[in-house]
């Protein structure tokens, strides 16, 4: 127990301070001790009041500037010359100090143990709280990509029978494209074919009006069918014996009797 106690440091009792003391402090009738510092400030005007327990220390002796680390003289006569009961009750009274002291300092200490324990308390409640709060919103957002997800396979679905959809039209439209190119082809063909054979029907037109002008009046009238959808084939109706007869000169009896006149 002594070593222990020899062990402490005092503290200065002022609140805002709780300095480690050394060197010189300043001592009340009230059982405080104050570091030199705030103890020549709140001691050096009358009446002296302690910044610990509000007392007021009006006497000689109730405050007391001491060295804590006296020199080995001050020690061999401090004391000299007292009778060993008042060297005890000296000697008693400063340990009384000093336990005071150490049971302050212990007091102060439970009272912060405690304090950081409300603290720790309360901040494992707030991040126990946070850790709900997060895991919500966790859930939500877990939720919330399941639902994308969902969206994004429903909208993949639908590109994917858009894509199909999409390569048949284009293989219909490769179909289509292919027989339009050949009917072109075709069309295109049948074109440079028939055209002599509709320069020549054109020929035969003319050469068929000229001969009905000169045709008499009683020749029999042969109407022309034209050609069978560009086949080019004239008179394909007529028999081919009325067909010479038509394209024979006329012959004057056969007029009726008329003649031709030379100019």
């Amino acid at each position: 127990m002594a070593l222990s106690l020899c062990d402490d440091t005092l503290h200065c009792n002022f609140p805002k301070c709780r300095a480690k003391l050394c060197g010189h402090a300043w001592a009340t009738a009230c059982s405080h001790v104050f570091c030199d510092q705030h103890g020549s400030i709140e001691f050096g005007h009358s009446p002296a009041i302690c910044p610990a327990c509000s007392s007021a220390l009006s006497g000689k002796l109730d405050i007391i500037r001491t060295e804590l680390s006296p020199s080995e003289e001050f020690k061999a006569i401090v004391l000299a010359g007292l009778r060993p009961e008042i060297v005890l009750d000296i000697s008693t009274r400063a340990l009384s100090f000093w336990s005071y002291q150490i049971h302050q300092e212990r007091m102060y200490q439970d009272y912060t143990l405690s304090k950081s324990e409300c603290q720790v308390k309360q901040m494992e409640k707030m991040l126990t709280q946070q850790n709900q709060c997060r895991e919500l919103e966790l859930t939500a957002m877990k939720g919330e990509i399941s639902s994308l997800k969902k969206v994004l396979e429903e909208y993949k679905r639908k590109y994917t029978e858009v894509s199909e959809r999409l390569m048949e039209r284009n293989r219909h439209y490769q179909k289509l494209q292919g027989l339009y190119d050949s009917l072109r082809l075709r069309n295109m063909v049948v074109g440079e074919r028939d055209m002599p054979l509709r320069q020549g029907h054109q020929d035969n037109h003319g050469c068929l009006g000229g001969a009905q002008q000169a045709t008499p009046r009683g020749s029999p009238f042969f109407p022309s069918t034209g050609h069978d959808r560009g086949d080019g084939v004239l008179f394909s109706t007529l028999e081919p014996e009325g067909a010479r007869l038509f394209f024979q000169p006329t012959s004057p009896a056969r007029c009726g009797g008329r003649r031709f006149k030379k100019h």
